[in-house]
C-alpha cells in the first residue's frame, strides 16, 4: 500500500527548481541520499538513504529516520544506540534529488564504528591512493552499545 505523503507532485523544472514546493526525487530504488552534518560544527556525520516513507517519518517526529538499504527496513537513527539526530533544518538541492539534514548529534557519536563522524579518514591521491585516519579515538564502544 503505498504511503500517504506530505510532498508535492513533481511537474515541471521550474516548479521544481524555483517554487516552494518540496518534491523529492527518489531514485528508481525509491530513495534519496541523505547527508547529515552537524549544526554547531558543520562537519559530515554520516550518508544515509531515506524513502518516502522514512522522510515523512523525519519530518513528523524531528529526528532522523533512514531507509536501511542492508537491512531493508526504516533505521529511526538512534533507537539502538541512543545517539539520535534531531532535525535543526533540512536542504534540498536544486532538483531536489539529494537532501542535507542539519541536525543536533544526541550521543557520544555518529558512526557505529565507535566514533563522531562516518568520515573519520581522508582520501590521499597517489598510486594508489591511500586513506589517512582524521580520526583514531573512539566516541564510545560498538560493542557495549550494539552488544556484538
Amino acid at each position: 500500500m503505498p504511503v500517504a505523503t506530505p510532498f508535492s507532485e513533481r511537474k515541471d523544472k521550474a516548479q521544481i527548481e524555483e517554487s516552494t514546493d518540496f518534491a523529492p526525487k527518489f531514485d528508481s530504488d525509491g530513495l534519496i541520499p541523505a547527508m547529515a552534518i552537524d549544526a554547531t560544527t558543520k562537519e559530515p556525520l554520516m550518508l544515509a538513504y531515506m524513502n518516502a516513507e522514512s522522510l515523512k517519518l523525519t519530518l513528523e517526529v524531528g529526528e532522523a529516520v533512514y531507509w536501511s538499504r542492508s537491512r531493508s527496513e526504516i533505521w529511526h537513527k538512534g533507537k539502538t544506540s541512543g545517539h539520535t539526530q534531531k532535525i535543526v533544518e533540512i536542504r534540498t538541492d536544486c532538483d531536489q534529488d539529494a537532501l542535507v539534514l542539519v541536525v543536533e548529534q544526541i550521543g557520544a557519536g555518529a558512526c557505529h564504528t565507535g566514533r563522531d563522524s562516518c568520515f573519520y579518514r581522508r582520501v590521499v591521491p597517489g598510486s594508489p591512493a591511500a586513506l589517512k585516519f582524521t580520526q583514531t579515538d573512539l566516541s564510545f564502544d560498538p560493542d557495549t552499545v550494539y552488544k556484538k
